[in-house]
């Protein structure tokens, strides 16, 4: 009886390495899915399904998952803000889920007793894979050859070359990973902890150096329109991507704990998620109060850190969405960003909901709710609970 396997494959080096691995070392008949999140275009697309039926896969299936990935996961980093340590859009981070279940599903639909991922046995990637394979697959075997071989990515070059395939030692130096929320960028440097990625490195190269002006309109906190024109948040998303990347902006390295308790270094480039989340807390700022934006900071750094280390199958994360969507009530209005080489900056925002325009006064300026009386009134009862501290202990303040 045939085995087979299904391998979650990208067509770099690491899912190359893997697919000639386990049809030769290990005898499966191996079915490869490419799950697009957003970083691939047709004609790559087709090259990478070229590729791996050169390499022995016995199906492959390209599956476009990029508009349930933003309703089912982007729409709430947005809403939460999420930057991993106030950098890192989980760009990499979020997908991997994704990618995993759809992985999960095909190996049902083929009938495999196996699924099979690239990841190392030295990164978050292992665990948000496993994670969900062990959860909704435990009856699937999971096989990681360059986990279990402790390979390094010379090793994998040289197996290939041995078995008669091609590949560039130059091109395995910088391990890229794309999506619609942004570009991973892993190499020599990203291992060291002062040197920085060269220029080269990142996918998307400076053309713009004059600035402008992009208009962003939010409608319930989505991304509804950009510069005028109304489609899909999704395709939003790329359109402003395409804008931005012009520009070079958004590049960035993302230091953090990883979730096996070590550090963890790795260049990105996300302009548009960048920009997006920013100007969508710009918004925020003028719409909801500041318990609103309190708790949501709160809730929402939990659900990046969860999301981030595979936790996404987690019931709390579905309690924690309806937080998130629940605030985003009146997060309507349009944001005005400037786009300059290698950065942005948020002019402003225009919202019917803007909380600044309540006639109730101007900050510093105007009050037209409450007298003066009213006013020193509040602060002595505000000052209440220190001045009896301080009366009571005799403080001294030098």
């Amino acid at each position: 009886m045939t085995k087979k396997v299904v391998l979650a494959y990208s067509g770099g080096l690491d899912t190359s390495y893997c697919l000639k691995y386990l049809k030769n070392e290990l005898g499966y008949e191996v079915h490869t899915i490419l799950i697009n999140t957003g970083g691939f275009g047709e004609e790559e697309l087709q090259a990478i399904e070229k590729r791996a039926y050169e390499l022995g896969s016995a199906n492959h299936l390209n599956l476009d998952i990029i508009d349930k990935y933003y309703e089912k996961a982007i729409k709430y980093l947005v809403y939460g803000n999420v930057l991993k340590n106030n950098t890192y859009p989980l760009s990499v981070s979020a997908e991997r889920v994704f990618q995993a279940l759809e992985t999960v599903r095909y190996a049902k639909k083929v009938g495999a007793e196996a699924i099979a991922h690239g990841s190392t046995g030295a990164g978050n990637d292992q665990i948000r894979f496993d994670l969900v394979f062990q959860t909704i697959a435990p009856e699937m075997k999971i096989i990681t050859p360059i986990r279990d071989l402790k390979l390094t990515r010379q090793q994998e070059v040289e197996y290939l070359q041995k078995n008669g395939v091609e590949y560039s030692w130059e091109k395995a130096q910088y391990s890229i990973n794309k999506g619609i929320w942004g570009t991973s960028v892993g190499g020599k440097e990203t291992l060291t902890s002062g040197q920085p990625l060269p220029d080269s490195a990142y996918p998307s190269q400076i053309q713009k150096t004059e600035p402008e002006k992009v208009t962003l309109y939010f409608e319930k906190g989505e991304l509804k329109g950009v510069n005028g024109t109304f489609d899909k948040p999704a395709a939003n998303i790329q359109k402003l991507e395409e804008l931005a990347s012009a520009f070079a902006i958004g590049r960035d390295i993302h230091v953090g704990d990883t979730i096996i308790g070590i550090k963890g270094r790795v260049g990105f480039e996300a302009a548009a998620p960048l920009i997006i989340i920013k100007a969508h807390h710009l918004l925020e700022k003028h719409t909801l109060g500041k318990w609103q934006q309190y708790w949501k900071e709160q809730l929402g750094n939990w659900y990046g850190m969860l999301f981030h280390e595979g936790q996404y199958l987690d019931p709390v994360m579905r309690n924690i969405e309806v937080f998130l969507e629940d605030t985003q009530k009146t997060v309507t209005g349009t944001v005005t960003v400037s786009l300059k080489p290698y950065h942005f900056s948020l002019d402003g925002i225009e919202s019917e909901h803007d909380l600044m325009n309540s006639g109730f006064g101007q900050y510093g300026e105007v009050n037209n709710a409450w007298t003066a009386d009213d006013a020193k009134g509040f602060i002595k009862i505000v000052g209440n609970a220190q001045n009896i501290y301080a009366h009571v202990n005799k403080e001294q303040y030098d």
